[in-house]
Order: structure tokens, then sequence, then C-alpha cells
């Protein structure tokens, strides 16, 4: 008899799963407990709920109740959502990739019953392909090295556990280095992170455009860390920012709804993986052009926006059609002929910190564009994830679905990157309230209050969070939050901690910039002298305030306010406000909070700017 227990589960991806023969069990302390007690392996597999290769694995291996009974009477099976539990998913991929550079999901890890890895892989057919050997064949081959070899067993697990006990030591020495007469964090110059445009110049696709060969991703970091740099007075950047946008826009990659997939597997863009995250899409809204980002906005607002306002974080590549369980087919039809077959489903979850990411976005693009929409799409958003997951402040839900809330604890991710979100909106909007918020939330992620999770705790193999591709670091985000804020505060405790936390990643991306762009661009805003921009008009059609367009720079900071909201801003601690509510209208322009005289019109607001 089956003792799945993932049928009480919030996540979407582990209640895919639940009706499954195999005696699932969700990540924990009791599931390594059992491995322990029975002296047997533990099997964990990572996905996610629009994984397209997770589908496959589960319907040929997963369901077959000769594998189950293989898990049931060897292994402790564990399923984990990587979405709800990045840390986990950070700390096996590591451990994987001590044995396979071709990493994804599926994730297939084995672990001792400390939960310490020693063998990893991704998806396993039901049989050999290749030199690929078959689930059962890996099965075998794990029990009879855990039966017949056990001390390589616990060489390997304990070698790769100190691994990444030795990397997580030495990333946090990095983040804290000058605290406590330290030493001083060491940023790359700006010379050197404007150089590595030159790089990115080089891999270039020139034919079809975008970066590398097949499969070929947005990679959104790296498109705002040109956009940066095109700020900076890059020309070049500027060009190959706006070639790669054209591509992406202009190809299979974009859907006739506007949403973007999550990437091409061929290298002129086509044949996409049809799945679309909420992160690929709110990292293009940073950078996108007005009809881009319109349709990408459409698309959030149309298909992963909730009732409450809040985003849900993707749209499975898989639909039935037919009767037929079929892979982008729903998604090849005209778009007068999709609402025929019901379209492919959600994956439900409101996760903090991607909602924090297209707050960002829909706040950058709406101020940019002039598209109040997009603004209020935001807004929405914030609102309903201030509400559901934040408590006196405090972030303390990462994960909740309409069953509720998850049990996994929030990670830097969704500190830094709803802080970051709330902020921009904040200074679109000049509701200082989300400002506070934004505060009290950065404050909380530069004290280290996260809860580490207590099974990786025990096996010493928390990594914290590794440079991404495919989206915005939290930890950078939180940097970049902390930059503002000492902007807006004058306190620049803010901006020492912002240098710590991206030093070494930036310093790592001048020569491997490809999961460390986003680094790069809070770092050449650090290199870059503080200036901060303040526009003061109650009236909202105001040309003053349609400023913001077009002074976004690496090391500025802009905010629009009408006078009664300047003044609550300075009541609230945030001194650049001080008495900037006394002229109606009126620009200011400061370099690290002194500040030009104010000027009365747009022209010569626009004046000082380019002065």
């Amino acid at each position: 008899m089956s003792d799945n227990r993932l049928g009480s589960a919030v996540s979407p991806y582990l209640r895919q799963h639940a009706d499954n023969p195999v005696d699932w069990r969700e990540w924990g302390p009791d599931a390594f407990a059992e491995a322990r007690a029975r002296d047997v392996p533990v099997l964990v597999s990572v996905g996610y709920a629009t994984c397209h290769w997770c589908h496959v694995m589960a319907r040929e291996s997963f369901s077959d109740p000769e594998v189950a009974e293989l898990l049931r009477r060897d292994f402790v099976a564990v399923k984990v959502d990587r979405e709800e539990r990045p840390d986990v998913d950070a700390s096996l991929m590591a451990s994987a990739s001590a044995f396979t550079q071709q990493l994804g999901w599926p994730l297939t890890a084995f672990t001792t019953g400390d939960a310490q890895v020693f063998f990893a892989g991704t998806y396993y057919p039901p049989v050999p392909v290749g030199q690929v050997g078959s689930f059962r064949q890996v099965l075998a081959a794990v029990l009879d090295a855990w039966r017949e070899r056990r001390h390589e067993v616990d060489a390997n697990a304990t070698a790769i556990a100190a691994a990444i006990r030795q990397g997580a030591e030495a990333e946090a020495t990095a983040r804290g280095g000058g605290a406590d007469g330290g030493d001083e964090p060491r940023l790359p110059t700006v010379d050197a992170i404007r150089a590595v445009t030159t790089q990115l110049a080089a891999s270039e696709d020139t034919t079809y455009g975008g970066f590398g060969g097949a499969p070929k991703f947005p990679s959104t970091p790296l498109l705002e860390f040109l956009a940066d740099v095109a700020a900076d007075g890059d020309d070049a950047a500027r060009a190959l920012l706006e070639r790669s946008l054209h591509a992406i826009r202009s190809t299979e990659l974009t859907d006739a709804d506007g949403g973007v997939f999550r990437y091409a597997t061929k290298r002129d863009w086509s044949v996409p993986h049809y799945e679309r995250m909420l992160y690929d899409n709110a990292g293009l809204l940073a950078v996108a052009d007005a009809e881009q980002a319109r349709g990408i906005a459409d698309f959030l607002r149309d298909t992963l926006r909730r009732d409450d306002g809040a985003f849900v974080a993707a749209q499975d590549s898989e639909s039935t059609m037919d009767g037929r369980r079929v892979e982008g087919e729903w998604y090849r039809l005209p778009l007068d002929q999709r609402g025929r077959f019901d379209p492919p489903p959600l994956d439900d979850q409101v996760l903090t910190g991607w909602n924090g990411l297209a707050i960002r976005g829909l706040a950058i693009a709406g101020s940019r564009h002039g598209d109040d929409e997009m603004l209020a799409l935001a807004r929405g958003a914030a609102d309903a994830v201030l509400a559901a997951h934040v408590r006196d402040g405090h972030v303390v839900v990462r994960s909740s679905t309409p069953r509720g809330a998850s049990s996994a604890a929030p990670t830097v991710e969704d500190v830094g990157l709803f802080a970051e979100g709330l902020l921009e909106l904040a200074l679109v909007t000049g509701d200082v309230t989300l400002a506070e918020q934004a505060r009290t939330i950065v404050d909380d992620g530069l004290a280290g209050r996260f809860t580490v999770d207590p099974v990786l705790a025990g096996a010493g193999t928390a990594t914290g969070e590794q440079p991404q591709t495919a989206m915005r670091s939290g930890t950078v985000a939180l940097a970049s939050a902390a930059v503002t804020l000492a902007a807006l505060t004058g306190d620049d405790a803010y901006r020492d901690a912002a240098a710590r936390l991206v030093a070494d990643r930036a310093s790592t991306g001048t020569e491997r910039p490809l999961g460390h762009a986003d680094a790069l661009g809070v770092a050449l805003a650090l290199g870059r002298p503080s200036r901060e921009v303040v526009v003061v008009a109650s009236d909202p059609v105001d040309p003053m305030r349609a400023v913001r367009r077009d002074a976004r720079r690496p090391g500025t900071v802009v905010a629009r306010v009408t006078p009664d909201q300047a003044d609550q801003w300075a009541e609230a601690g945030f001194e650049l406000f001080a008495g900037r509510g006394a002229l109606d209208p009126a620009g200011y322009v400061c370099h690290d909070r002194v500040c030009a005289l104010p000027a009365r019109r747009a022209e010569d607001l626009h004046a000082q700017l380019v002065g």
C-alpha cells in the first residue's frame, strides 16, 4: 500500500506527485530520520510544476508500480519543489556539479541519512539511451554501492559536503569584508566593469542575435547590465542591447500574446521550450521598449495575475488537447483558436521574491513609458504580497497558494527582490509607506535574519544564494536597495553594506560575466558619484514629472513626489526630502545630497541633468 504523503502539500509541484505509487515524503528532518533508522539511502527528486522533463520522468518512472516498489523497499524518496525551497535546490545543485556539468531539472540526487549527497544526475529514462543508463539501472548501482562499498559512499559524501562548506565560508568572508575593522571590500574599477561589454560583444551571435548557441536564453540580468553601461554613456553597449532585444521580440521566443518563453532550443531562437516564467518576463520589463513592455505587461495581467493582484509563478509548456497531453501545441495555435481548448495550467505559487521582481519591472517600465496601468499592476501586486506574506514589516512567507502558506522559510531572494521592488514603486508613486516597508525589510536582510534549513544546517551543506544567469540575484537586489536607501536617508552605512555584498561577485564578473552581470551593474552604480534627483509637483501632468524617463543612469536615484509627500518622506527619516515641499513645482539635482538651486521648469531641470 502506498504511503505517499504529498496530498496535503502546499506546493503545486508536490501535489502533481500525490497520486504516484511512490512513497514520497516532503523535505524535512523526519524523512532523513526514517532513512537513518532503516539504514537506507535517500532519493531526493527536485523539480517544479511547469518543468516538462519533470513531467516526463513522472510518467515514465514515478508512475511505474515496479519502480515504486523498489523505492519503497530500498530507499526513502523525497520530493522537493525548487521554487518553494531554492536553498535546498542550490545545495543539491552544488553537490551534483561534482558528477555532471549538464545540470538542470529534474535533479536526481542520492544522499546519506545525514542528507549529504554521494551521487547525482538529472533526468534518467526508463530504458538505457546511448551512454545514459535507465533509472532502474541507476537505482541498482546506487544500492550496490551503498551495500558493498559503503566506505566509498561515506567518503564521497563527506568530501562533497566539505567542499560546499568551504565555498560557503569563503563567500561569507567576502560579504563580511570591511565590518568590525576588517578589510574594505574591493570593487572593480568603472573601467574594468565597462570593459566587460567587449567580452559580451565577442560572444554575440552576429547571425541570429543574443549570446552563444543552442539552447539560447534571454539572460535578463545580462541585458540589464548592458542597459546600465549604455546609460553610463556606452553607445556600443546600447547597440548590443537593442540587437538582443530585437532578437527576443521578433522571433518565436515571444508568443503572440506578448509573453516570453523560458528559452529556445535552437540557435535561431526557434522551437521554444514553451514554459513561461514570471521571472523572465519581469526581468525583461526593466529593459524592454514600449511595445515589448506593453506585451509583457498584458501577459502578466491576463495570464499570471490573480484576483488579489499578486502574480503566480509560471505557465506550463504542456496542455491537454483532444484528450492528449502535449507540449507546445496550444501555443502554436493562432490566438483566435486557443479558446477552443483549455490553456496550459499555471504554477499557482505566489513567491515573494518573484513578485518583487515583477513589481520592480512594472514600476520601471511604467515610469519610462508613461504607462499608468503598469504602475497600477505593480501596486496591486505589492499590496497583495504585503497583506499575505509580511507581518509587522518583516517577510515571513516565501510561498503561498490558495491552499495556504508554505512552511519553507523566506530567503535572501524574497527579502532582496521584494524590498527593491517596493523601493522602485515608492520612488515612482511618491508613497512613503512603501519605502518604510522596504527599509525594514532591507535592515532585516543586512542583519542576516534568515532561518537556515535545519536539514542543510545539520549536513553542513547550506550554500547560501548562488550566482544566477536567468534572474536577478536576491543578494544583489538587497545591495541595490541598500544603495538607494543610502541616497534617500543620508546613511552611508547602507552604501558600505552594499559594497560588501557585491564586491566579490563583481570582481569575478569582470572575468566571467555570465551569472554575475547583476552584481556588475550595482558595482558600476557604486563606482559613480552619487546623484539624487527629486521632482516635486502636485500636478500629475506637469512636464517636470516626466524627467524620470531619461534621468535613470548608474549612481542616480530619482524620486517623484507631491509637496505633501515630500514632507511625509522627510518626517519618516528620509533626509533627502527635508525642506523639499516648499516649492511647487520644483526639481532638485543633488550630488551626495548637496543640491543645486531648484529648477522651476522642466527645461531648466533637464539642463542641470545633462550639465
